[in-house]
């Protein structure tokens, strides 16, 4: 975990606010974790989410865990004091685009309670967490990158749901059954969901 800043570095007001920012896009800002076990279809849906969104006009990005590991997030590992530093870069990612009015899709493994609530405490009232619920055999049988296979051979440690516990949320914003859903349904779900908490303007589903 990063320490805290100096107390000589103070981030300066923003000019233009986020409610400024959500008057002009017509909706109001969000961050949605899509949370779940490998292959259970967070980067899928979060992309599906993502065009929808698009497709309305609406203002929407996608921080997917694995993109982010590529760069911002490079070097760090898959233990517990790596994956924890990992996730808060990714919900301060995410505050920066919650703070410029968009909705933000952020599709990580967020394995544990402790990881998750940072997305909870950093964002605040704009948080959604989403429970990608496809269960261990559906994914393990999905497998597209071939890693399930590799844990369960010894060649991938810290793996979750393998050598790795996956905490399933006590209380999601909503769970999406990703085994049985289509990412169609699954997207639709999404969107009135976003209807409902008053993030998109209903008039932008219909």
């Amino acid at each position: 975990m990063s320490q805290r800043p100096p107390s000589f570095i103070v981030p300066p007001p923003q000019t233009v606010t986020r409610a400024q920012r959500e008057r002009r896009n017509g909706h109001r800002a969000a961050v949605l974790l899509l949370t779940g076990l490998s292959a259970a279809g967070k980067s899928t849906l979060a992309h599906a989410l993502d065009a929808a969104l698009f497709a309305r006009g609406l203002q929407s990005s996608v921080l997917d865990g694995d993109r982010l590991r590529t760069g911002l997030n490079a070097g760090l590992g898959f233990g517990p004091a790596d994956r924890l530093e990992n996730l808060r870069r990714a919900a301060e990612a995410a505050a920066l685009l919650y703070d410029a009015g968009q909705i933000a899709i952020v599709a990580m493994i967020a394995p544990l309670a402790a990881y998750r609530a940072l997305f909870a405490e950093r964002i605040g009232d704009g948080y959604l967490e989403i429970w990608c619920r496809a269960g261990l055999e559906v994914c393990e049988a999905r497998d597209p990158k071939g890693l399930y296979a590799r844990a369960r051979a010894g060649q991938l440690g810290e793996f979750t749901g393998v050598s790795a516990p996956y905490e399933a949320p006590a209380a999601p914003d909503l769970a999406l059954d990703t085994g049985v859903l289509t990412p169609e349904q699954a997207t639709a779900r999404l969107l009135a969901l976003l209807v409902e908490r008053q993030v998109i303007p209903a008039q932008a589903v219909r």
